[in-house]
């Protein structure tokens, strides 16, 4: 099953083609190139769009206009090759990607996205309960090293691949098929400009 899986959510956008578990090429880049990036892959891996059997989407939590975008391709490919998609959460992306360690993705507002008991959850950094030598990954983990570490967490060098939601980690987790309008983007709060007209 050749699978196209990409996430936009957070500030470095990740794309995968896979098939049947092996990668057939990888790209990390920016949301703004995401169809450059699907392009690339298709070639690298020998394929035509019509090959694709499915996709794979990143969900968030993340940024509210990457998570859009990344959507928004998803239903414009599904809807141009007949495809049906996966939604797959970039926390749990991220956690299959360093297992063991706790996802932490930057949330704005001085906030972080993470998973608490295995559920997502928007939290202030100094809020995270961490243990003694646990490792932290993620954008969120790179931005509050100073904090995590003063808790006795772990941190990886920023350059540490377990930093990324790689797309290959979504293609893996992808479960059921359906209609990719149906795919619900996972936000843990109120979008900044629906706060501003409030």
């Amino acid at each position: 099953m050749l699978t196209l899986a990409f996430d936009t959510a957070t500030g470095v956008a990740t794309s995968a083609l896979v098939d049947d578990g092996e990668v057939l090429g990888e790209r990390c880049s920016r949301a703004q190139t995401l169809l450059e990036d699907v392009d690339a892959l298709l070639r690298q891996g020998g394929a035509h769009p019509g090959d694709l059997d499915r996709l794979a989407v990143g969900v968030g939590p993340g940024s509210f206009t990457g998570v859009r975008i990344g959507l928004a391709t998803a239903q414009g490919l599904a809807l141009s090759l007949g495809l049906r998609g996966a939604g797959v959460s970039t926390l749990a992306a991220l956690a299959v990607g360093a297992p063991g360690a706790l996802p932490v993705i930057d949330a704005r507002r001085r906030e972080v996205f993470t998973l608490a008991g295995g559920v997502p959850v928007v939290l202030a950094p100094e809020d995270l309960d961490v243990e003694p030598g646990m490792v932290c990954v993620g954008d969120g983990a790179r931005r509050y090293r100073a904090l995590l570490e003063g808790k006795g967490a772990a941190v990886p060098p920023d350059s540490d691949e377990r930093h990324l939601p790689r797309a290959r980690f979504h293609a893996q987790l992808a479960g059921e098929l359906r209609s990719v309008e149906e795919i619900e983007p996972l936000y843990l709060r109120v979008p900044d400009a629906e706060r501003s007209v409030r």
